[in-house]
């Protein structure tokens, strides 16, 4: 069997996994299919610096690298902290400002979208040159597949590739068809760039909307959360979206959901945790209360951003004092 026929079976089978577990998702009968873009939470801890500030460190590192502080001494971990305050500095003033540490906060919070786009670009761009061109992202990701005009998959592979070039060009802001890394990124995870909203609306829209419409009319939206598979009684929280429908979703109450509706529900204004974390950690250590914070100050109240085997064996002994 040749290279290319391998390939073929490789992404025809990944895609027909997904396709049925969405399938088998969709079919029970209280699963629910959720399409709002939601910030995440910080912390799965309690924010309670009275306690710990393991809060704190969760959210200015993000979890995962929390977790490596709490092995250093608390010199190593000045030093690092040091090391991270100077990548805060965006303009190289001296000085770290709450949008400054509100911009760093969101960047550690969603560190494995940037993981993952490094992932994906070692296979895309062919040429190493630094840019992943559309041509590149096509041939890497549709080449060999619409080489078969009639795959047995039943998969829509053009139409597919059409849907992505759609994307691709909406997130390349010059418009040479020529992605750079934070345009890729934004074509990756379109709804974390506002300029990409539009393009989340759009496909979300092209999704749910069966009779292709322009709307999500009520059994749409329902449809897409929930398959009766045969049930005649809808679960209780059916009902409620039925009620969320009509009651919240249809602000003009014509029976369905336009462009700005539709935006409205998936991509909420939800309260900014970052801004908020931003402004506390600046609040707890800007000495002089200039409102912004130099590298002296981060690094004097440090327990506060990181932890140390210092932190993390006072709090051991305050676990063991409460038992």
């Amino acid at each position: 069997m040749k290279k290319t026929d391998l390939i073929i079976m490789d992404l025809r089978q990944f895609l027909t996994c997904l396709s049925l577990c969405t399938a088998f998702a969709l079919s029970k009968p209280t699963e629910k299919k959720d399409r709002v873009h939601h910030e995440p939470q910080l912390s799965d801890k309690v924010h309670n610096d009275a306690q710990s500030f393991d809060y704190d460190h969760d959210a200015f590192l993000g979890a995962e690298e929390a977790k490596t502080f709490d092995q250093l001494t608390p010199e190593e971990s000045k030093e690092r902290l040091g090391k991270i305050v100077s990548k805060i500095d965006g303009d190289k003033d001296g000085f770290v400002t709450v949008d400054e540490l509100k911009d760093w906060i969101k960047f550690a919070q969603k560190r494995w979208i940037y993981e993952d786009v490094e992932r994906q670009w070692k296979g895309h761009d062919l040429n190493e040159d630094g840019l992943v061109s559309w041509e590149e992202y096509k041939n890497a990701t549709y080449g060999y597949v619409l080489d078969d005009p009639d795959p047995d998959d039943g998969f829509n592979y053009k139409q597919m590739m059409v849907r992505d070039e759609r994307r691709f060009k909406m997130a390349d802001k010059d418009g040479d068809l020529i992605a750079t890394k934070e345009e890729f990124t934004a074509f990756l995870h379109p709804e974390e760039y506002d300029y990409m909203k539009d393009i989340v609306v759009q496909e979300t829209m092209e999704d749910i909307d069966k009779n292709a419409d322009g709307f999500i009319d009520l059994e749409e939206y329902i449809g897409d959360m929930y398959s009766h598979d045969g049930n005649a009684d809808e679960p209780e929280w059916v009902k409620t979206e039925r009620e969320q429908f009509v009651e919240f979703r249809d602000k003009n109450r014509d029976g369905k959901m336009d462009k700005e509706e539709t935006k409205d529900w998936i991509l909420p204004s939800d309260y900014d945790h970052a801004e908020a974390e931003a402004r506390h950690l600046v609040y707890e250590s800007d000495q002089n209360k200039d409102g912004k914070l130099t590298k002296e100050e981060i690094v004097d109240k440090y327990d506060l951003f990181v932890g140390s085997q210092a932190t993390d064996f006072g709090e051991a002994l305050v676990r063991h004092d409460e038992f």
